[in-house]
């Protein structure tokens, strides 16, 4: 019962008594124990649902490592019989757990009920860890000693319960390879970057923000740019073929020259940027055809990331990823993106937008690391993105995307303080990140989502001239909340789904933007599909962005009157 970190409706809390007195029912002497579970978070507020649940329950769990603080309190709630299952293992990442620590909560919980009375177990299933490090051939050695996939964490379990049962003597040999593990990674140079912390500690509050307010950059990137009313662009990727993907295979595993697989990527390039002409497009992205993926492209470029082999993870469904992971601190030791927009730029004749992930998508879509608080490692990366933006601003690209489309994952479960907290560095860390730039530069940033609601002043305060989010399957009354946050910049709201390969028509497109229009001054309204266009085949992508950008011209010659 995972809910039970959330703040509960009273129907809902008042539902768990009465369905856990028919479970506890079904439990007989021969048959299955009831435990009731909980993980993700503190459950301290709702103790008092929990107890009345739990009266005649075999054993509560509770996740003592995003919380270990909650233990006395748990262990008032139990019943004199009850058992506490204490998820002291991590089960949603891939470090190795610190066994010492482990070993001390346990043994508390054990003084206060006895060993009898206590389960050691990992904080949450293992589903967010990979399998096995025993599958990872090409891992460094130094590196892989701090790691633990599922099967390595199961092993942890047994060894903390064999030193809180038999005594710390039993397990000594794993105890002292553990400990020996700890202290490598603490003092590894892997891990420890003089030269980062001592650039994070010249960050400057003037750092974080833009020379002038959007009135005065809007009025410079208006004369600089040159962009009509109802401005069109893509969100950054185009359709990667089964050409590109061979190609870039080929290219990994040694089969073609660098030059070779430059060549093909610039004429990639060139392809695309003609398709865009042709489609008469307003701010033109150069496909991406050179990237895998939107994380791993850009740890592969900094310092500070390694890559697994077989550590895939379920992200919903059938679909899995394999995310990088940071072990220690982050910094760019040469351009990432700036070759091939700075090519772009050179064979077009519109604005080239250059493409990057933002801090916060690079950190939650990595396993990060957990000996420093996130927010630490969020400045590194934005630190090391802030160079890239100012190198591309000096390649002659004048407008930037930076991509956050798991701002929203990383928020706390609960509302209050600790998501005031988050929101406050996840923002700190984007305008760090973009604020390096003239007035005449225009900062671009995606979403994947369209509720904001719940957080609409954070997304306010991240101040991008062009904010462009997921709104096509949405209602458009939920642009609303931007009327009545009376919210300044500009806003592409998407005006047609990429996830599906059905085209719109021009007529469905104009009518998506009247709806918009409804809740957005034509002046702040950009037009562009929803996402990327990575997934999709070039037939429907050039069909619907035809319609769009018609779609568009319309309104512009409508509102030109």
């Amino acid at each position: 019962e995972p809910v039970l970190v959330f703040d509960l409706p009273a129907k809902t809390r008042n539902a768990f008594k009465p369905a856990y007195e028919k479970l506890a029912a079904l439990q007989g002497s021969s048959g299955p124990q009831l435990v009731l579970a909980t993980y993700f978070g503190d459950v301290v507020h709702n103790l008092d649902v929990i107890k009345s649940s739990l009266q005649d329950t075999y054993a509560f769990h509770v996740d003592l490592v995003r919380h270990p603080e909650q233990l006395d309190k748990v262990i008032e709630t139990l019943g004199p019989k009850q058992i506490l299952s204490a998820g002291v293992v991590d089960g949603r990442n891939i470090w190795k757990n610190n066994m010492k620590n482990s070993v001390e909560i346990v043994e508390t919980a054990i003084q206060k009920l006895g060993k009898e009375r206590v389960i050691v177990g990992t904080s949450s299933s293992l589903l967010h860890t990979p399998h096995t490090l025993e599958s990872e051939k090409n891992l460094d050695a130094e590196v892989k000693d701090w790691f633990a996939f599922a099967c390595e964490k199961a092993k942890e379990v047994a060894v903390i319960a064999k030193a809180v049962t038999e005594g710390p003597a039993s397990v000594k040999a794993e105890l002292d390879a553990n400990a020996k593990s700890m202290q490598s990674r603490a003092t590894s140079k892997r891990t420890n970057n003089p030269e980062v912390k001592k650039r994070q500690e010249a960050v400057s509050k003037a750092m974080y923000e833009r020379k002038s307010g959007f009135p005065t950059r809007y009025a410079a990137q208006k004369t600089h740019l040159s962009l009509p009313m109802f401005p069109t662009t893509t969100i950054g990727s185009f359709p990667q073929t089964k050409d590109i993907r061979i190609m870039r295979n080929k290219f990994t595993k040694g089969e073609i020259t660098p030059k070779e697989y430059e060549e093909f990527i610039e004429k990639e390039i060139r392809d695309v940027i003609a398709i865009q002409e042709e489609l008469q497009l307003d701010v033109y992205v150069h496909g991406e055809p050179e990237r895998n993926d939107m994380v791993q492209y850009f740890g592969e470029r900094l310092d500070g990331y390694v890559f697994t082999t077989h550590a895939w993870v379920q992200s919903y469904g059938s679909r899995c990823v394999r995310p990088p992971i940071i072990v220690g601190d982050v910094s760019r030791p040469a351009p990432m993106t700036v070759k091939e927009s700075k090519y772009a730029a050179s064979v077009s004749k519109k604005p080239m937008k250059g493409m990057l992930t933002g801090p916060i998508t690079c950190l939650r879509w990595s396993f990060p690391r957990d000996d420093v608080h996130q927010s630490v490692q969020a400045q590194q990366l934005a630190l090391a993105l802030r160079d890239e933006v100012v190198d591309l601003e000096k390649a002659g690209i004048y407008v930037i995307q930076v991509d956050e489309p798991a701002l929203r994952e990383g928020l706390p479960l609960r509302a209050g303080s600790e998501r005031e907290k988050y929101l406050s560095w996840a923002v700190d860390s984007f305008k760090l990140s973009t604020a390096g730039v003239e007035d005449s530069t225009q900062i671009h940033s995606h979403f994947c989502y369209s509720e904001f609601q719940d957080f609409f002043h954070a997304i306010a305060a991240l101040d991008a001239d062009v904010l462009s989010i997921e709104n096509s399957k949405s209602d458009a009354k939920l642009l609303k909340v931007f009327i009545d946050e009376a919210y300044p910049r500009h806003i592409g709201p998407g005006v047609y789904d990429i996830h599906s390969p059905r085209v719109p028509s021009e007529q469905e497109i104009k009518d998506r933007i009247s709806e918009m229009l409804q809740y957005l001054k034509p002046d702040q309204l950009w037009i562009n599909p929803d996402c990327g266009l990575k997934t999709r085949q070039w037939k429907e992508t050039k069909a619907a962005l035809s319609n769009m950008v018609a779609a568009a011209q319309a309104y512009r010659q409508q509102h030109s009157k």
